[in-house]
């Protein structure tokens, strides 16, 4: 019962994911709305049936069994040591990062110019550190689970989070699918509270979808980064001009708090 709930909720999840509604997946398998929804809310669903929904989902009943099973509620991290050595490595980080998003070893070899000895003793250093585990004809599973996320303090983040976002952030974000919005506003405890709980829920959805769409064929796929930031902040400006005012040294805090305009001092005539 356990498992054919989790297999639903997988199954409805993806459905979400794809932007499709019941009616979409009723006219692709030729039956009616109430038809799907009764299938989705009993799980009634035959072997043949499933498979057909599988592939209008564009999603392989194997990888929708593995989302079911790999659900969780709380984050996954890889071991200290794991993280260290690839944080120490850029090459090998490379090579995990790309086993990651179902990339190929052939593939991975052609497409950055990596020869065979090299590839050959980075996944033998992926599979002593128990990250994968390589298997005939260059073949290799993951061993860790894929919606992982690197240790806020750890290694990978020290090193590269700094320069990937800067790089991140050099560019106009002009394109067709690209975003930049900024916000700088005042609010209280609880609702930056839950702002944070929304931007954590979207990054989750953001793996989620990662993870289902590792199922598409490469010529499907896209590289895209997702940057979320979230913190308490005074623009430099509002503090240059805070400080230029005739007869103050600096902004002080004490007299309207930060990004706020500084109460007027009352004088001998008020």
């Amino acid at each position: 019962m356990a498992e054919r709930d989790q297999l639903l909720r997988a199954l409805k999840q993806v459905l979400k994911l794809r932007g499709m509604r019941y009616a979409d997946l009723a006219r692709g398998l030729g039956v009616s709305e109430p038809t799907v929804k009764r299938m989705l809310s009993t799980g009634r669903i035959d072997l043949a049936r499933l498979e057909r929904i599988c592939g209008l989902l564009d999603i392989d009943l194997f990888e929708l069994v593995r989302l079911a099973r790999g659900a969780r509620a709380g984050r996954v991290h890889l071991e200290p040591a794991q993280e260290e050595a690839l944080a120490a490595d850029p090459r090998l980080l490379l090579v995990f990062h790309l086993l990651g998003n179902d990339w190929k070893v052939p593939a991975i070899r052609r497409e950055f110019g990596l020869d065979v000895p090299e590839v050959t003793l980075l996944l033998a250093r992926l599979d002593r550190l128990r990250l994968v585990e390589l298997l005939p004809r260059d073949r290799v599973r993951l061993r860790v689970a894929r919606d992982f996320e690197w240790r806020e303090d750890g290694p990978v983040r020290r090193r590269y989070a700094q320069v990937a976002t800067g790089e991140f952030l050099r560019d106009a974000f002009g394109g067709r699918d690209a975003l930049l919005v900024m916000e700088v506003r005042e609010l209280g405890d609880s609702s930056i509270a839950v702002l944070r709980r929304k931007l954590e829920h979207l990054a989750a959805e953001f793996r989620e979808m990662a993870a289902i769409d590792a199922t598409l064929p490469p010529a499907r796929r896209r590289s895209a980064g997702m940057l979320l930031a979230l913190r308490p902040w005074v623009f430099s400006l509002l503090d240059s001009l805070r400080g230029a005012q005739p007869g103050r040294a600096g902004g002080d805090e004490s007299d309207g708090g930060p990004g706020r305009a500084p109460r007027r001092r009352k004088s001998a005539s008020d």
